[in-house]
């Protein structure tokens, strides 16, 4: 009897781009949140400045506000010396300059009228005669000078943040600047994670001595749930399911009710017996690619359906570094784009193998690797998707296209775990 033809493999790009046009609509809920807890939030509406920022001319030195008209005759030789008439201190406002005159002004204080720049304390001698304070000067500045001109940094209706931007302590600084307390962001995402296969067992409850045969730790629910929070998602840990069709159905569907996306690991192998196909099956659509990638072959998305419309599925495959890597190129741009982020592609580097790989892959391969003190990429000696250490041990990925060979030398596309957890 012959077998069914398998499908072809799935390039990534192809499932990455269905993954986020399903992510696109709807996007999540807006919420408003305080400036000081919307770090790593998304932000929902663009920010248009009401003010110029900064909102006056102000120095950007300890020193003299002058007229430079005032100083137009000084030599080094002949230094002009003024009267220093007022103080003016951050936060406070100074009177016009008259001329002849001079003001003592401290780093972010307005320029009183009259004065079209700032020299430095370092380049002005003061002598106090009987409480009358008088600056000499040697140099005539630039016109200018020293000084931050309003609007400098943002005018009033400018718009300096657009909707999608992931915010942090940068933005969360410039919306501060801009007088805003509060910010409109895209509610968390809300996932439910759980594992299915009673060979699993939690750390801390079995100690490694006692170990049943065939059993292993529950690795897996730990990087996931640690990935999950750094996209600010809201995790609920519904730890493992008994291995049971019921059990299973009724765990899906109990998810499904409150969350935005159901997220497991395993049990997604064509052809393996497992209850979560059926299950979700059973509840919804679900969809099993074999994509075109390594590690990482097996890959499910689906919907679970509940009373008011339907909760995301991603079936990830059970294997660490497998399941690690579909996650960051993924899961992690699909929960993006869900927040309303519109760039979530990573920042590509080019760097220089150091190292060979003779043997090509027929599959598009993520090779864990590391950079090195002379600037090049360092491989790990095994590169199998069970071997988690190869995360530990490297700083990124090399992307490398199918069929492609590398030498010493080479030029490679690199991804840095900094960008692909962030």
């Amino acid at each position: 009897m012959n077998q069914p033809a398998r499908a072809p493999l799935m390039a990534l790009d192809d499932a990455l781009a269905q993954l986020l046009a399903a992510a696109a609509t709807p996007v999540l809920p807006t919420e408003c949140v305080p400036t000081f807890d919307a770090d790593g939030r998304v932000l929902a509406q663009p920010l248009v400045s009401a003010l110029h920022v900064p909102p006056q001319d102000n120095s950007s030195m300890d020193g003299y506000a002058v007229c430079c008209a005032d100083l137009g005759l000084v030599r080094a030789d002949a230094p002009i010396a003024l009267p220093v008439v007022q103080r003016i201190a951050a936060g406070h406002t100074g009177s016009a300059l008259q001329t002849g005159t001079v003001a003592r002004i401290f780093t972010g204080a307005p320029v009183p009228d009259g004065a079209d720049a700032i020299v430095m304390q370092e380049d002005v001698v003061v002598t106090d005669s009987g409480g009358q304070l008088t600056a000499s000067f040697k140099a005539v500045p630039e016109p200018g000078a020293w000084i931050r001109r309003a609007g400098e940094d943002v005018t009033r209706g400018a718009q300096v943040l657009a909707a999608g931007q992931r915010l942090g302590p940068a933005e969360l600084g410039l919306a501060a600047s801009l007088g805003l307390a509060e910010l409109t962001v895209a509610r968390r995402p809300r996932v439910a994670l759980f594992s299915t296969g009673d060979e699993l067992v939690m750390p801390g409850t079995v100690p490694p001595e006692a170990m049943p045969p065939g059993a292993i730790y529950n690795s897996n629910r730990f990087f996931l749930r640690a990935l999950l929070t750094r996209l600010g998602c809201e995790v609920s840990d519904l730890g493992i399911v008994p291995d049971q069709r019921e059990a299973t159905v009724a765990a899906l569907a109990a998810a499904a009710q409150t969350h935005d996306l159901i997220l497991t690991s395993g049990g997604v192998s064509v052809g393996e017996e497992d209850h979560i196909k059926p299950a979700v099956q059973q509840l919804g659509s679900l969809a099993l690619w074999q994509i075109a990638m390594k590690p990482g072959k097996p890959f499910a998305y689906g919907t679970v359906r509940h009373a008011a419309g339907a909760a995301h599925f991603i079936g990830l495959p059970g294997n660490p570094v497998s399941s690690f890597m579909t996650f960051v190129l993924l899961v992690r741009p699909f929960l993006l784009r869900l927040q309303g982020v519109a760039h979530v592609a990573c920042p590509v580097q080019t760097l220089p193998a150091h190292f060979s790989l003779p043997r090509a892959d027929k599959r598009r391969e993520f090779l864990r690797v590391r950079r090195n003190t002379q600037g090049g990429l360092e491989l790990f000696a095994n590169q199998s998707s069970g071997v988690l250490t190869s995360a530990v041990w490297g700083d990124g990925v090399v992307d490398n296209p199918a069929g492609t060979t590398i030498a010493h030398g080479d030029m490679l596309h690199y991804l840095s775990f900094a960008d692909l957890m962030a």
